[in-house]
């Protein structure tokens, strides 16, 4: 699957997403070695501070299904946005550490309009468990 097939991916779950306070719908897919992909969606709640975003909820599906950090070749991630719609700071601390720093990130939006970067690059100075 190509990145421009992943991004599809993630418009399809885009369409499961749950947002009926911020009406921004985002989608995510996460491609594994094996070929499988795993949807995500944003799910908001009446109490903002624990609404889910796309990119972690496809994350932690994978992870839940048995997927490790090896498993992950590249994550996509679409919203109805002007421009390419980027991770949110608590998503990149997330990608930093449960994906490789060279898993490309592929942004975009309904428009047809992506870039693409890397895990490293979204959060060149994450917070690690050296730090600790």
């Amino acid at each position: 699957m190509n990145h421009k097939e992943l991004l599809e991916e993630a418009k399809k779950a885009r369409l499961k997403s749950i947002s009926p306070y911020s009406h921004f719908a985002v989608g995510a897919a996460l491609m594994c070695k094996d070929g499988t992909v795993f949807h995500g969606a944003n799910i908001e709640n009446a109490s903002f501070p624990l609404c889910m975003c796309a990119e972690r909820t496809a994350i932690y599906s994978a992870i839940l299904a048995g997927k490790k950090k090896e498993d992950f070749v590249a994550l996509a991630v679409v919203a109805d946005a002007p421009r390419p719609v980027s991770p949110c700071g608590a998503c990149r601390q997330v990608m930093s550490e449960l994906l490789n720093k060279d898993v490309p990130v592929i942004m975009g939006n309904l428009k047809g309009i992506a870039k693409e970067s890397k895990v490293a690059e979204l959060l060149p100075y994450a917070f690690e468990e050296s730090d600790m």
